[in-house]
């Protein structure tokens, strides 16, 4: 990381100018606005007020441990092949990206692209920044983090990403599409109704609604077209441990109802991962 780099991304969250870097941590607009930047490689540009959960430190290594164990590999597979549909993206966002384990599917050793992890969670982007970087080491390319609520207008230039992508996360669209290029392309994974069923019906796991694809693909509709949809489905067989930790990295940690029995008489389940992969284009 440089500043350059991640200057280059970003627009002030106060005025929507551009950001430039301003030696030796901070990044700061023509109007005055300066903000300063984490050593770890990234800034924290959530604004005061937002409300927003992002995931504790325990959350992270629950899905870190989870991710990996390669339960998760053929949804990370799919959206390697739903990214790389199109030109080889140069500048890639992963909006919502926890661990950075779904970005790391996209780094290859020796690549050029620039990517950008963002997340409302400052552990998740220091993570994620820093596996990013590990795996490009020695190569010309970038990794960079941003602490932002996707909820909010998104401190993003405009058309600053080829490819944009999340997974399990908030979507924004019409920030979304502001923020991809004309030629980009907007990949969503989304839970099927039937995704880690097992763990709803035991009462350890939220409900899933259903037909969210079909919604997504609606609600984005008058933004984008849909250019693809992959779906992706199969069991796995989870110890206790992993049982727990499947409820843990996701949005059930909130809630203090939704727990995992890992206790010593618990056996292990099989567990049915079920998602859907959609490929859009801006409009």
């Amino acid at each position: 990381m440089t500043l350059h780099t991640l200057a280059e991304w970003l627009r002030c969250p106060q005025c929507a100018e551009p950001l430039q870097a301003r030696e030796p941590l901070a990044l700061a607009c023509p109007a005055g606005h300066s903000f300063d930047v984490n050593k770890r490689g990234f800034v924290n540009l959530v604004p005061g007020g937002s409300r927003m959960i992002g995931d504790s430190p325990a959350m992270l290594d629950a899905r870190a441990s989870f991710l990996g164990a390669g339960h998760f590999g053929p949804v990370r597979a799919a959206l390697v092949a739903a990214a790389g549909a199109g030109a080889a993206p140069r500048r890639i966002v992963d909006a919502g990206c926890g661990t950075g384990y779904y970005l790391d599917g996209l780094l290859t050793p020796g690549t050029t692209s620039s990517a950008l992890a963002m997340d409302i969670s400052p552990h998740a982007v220091a993570r994620a920044v820093r596996g990013g970087r590990a795996l490009l080491e020695g190569s010309d390319g970038a990794v960079d983090g941003l602490v932002a609520d996707i909820w909010r207008p998104l401190p993003l230039r405009d058309a600053s990403a080829d490819l944009l992508f999340t997974v399990f996360a908030p979507r924004n669209l019409p920030e979304f599409h502001r923020a991809l290029a004309p030629s980009g392309r907007l990949v969503v994974v989304v839970p099927t109704a039937r995704h880690i069923r097992q763990l709803r019906e035991a009462g350890q796991a939220l409900d899933i609604p259903a037909e969210k694809a079909e919604r997504l693909q609606a609600e984005a509709a008058p933004l984008f077209t849909a250019v693809g949809r992959a779906a992706v489905e199969y069991d796995i067989v989870v110890s206790p441990a992993d049982a727990a930790r499947l409820v843990g990295m996701g949005p059930s940690a909130h809630h203090s109802g939704a727990e995992a029995d890992a206790g010593a008489d618990a056996a292990d389940m099989t567990v049915t991962v079920s998602v859907d992969v959609l490929s859009f284009v801006p409009r």
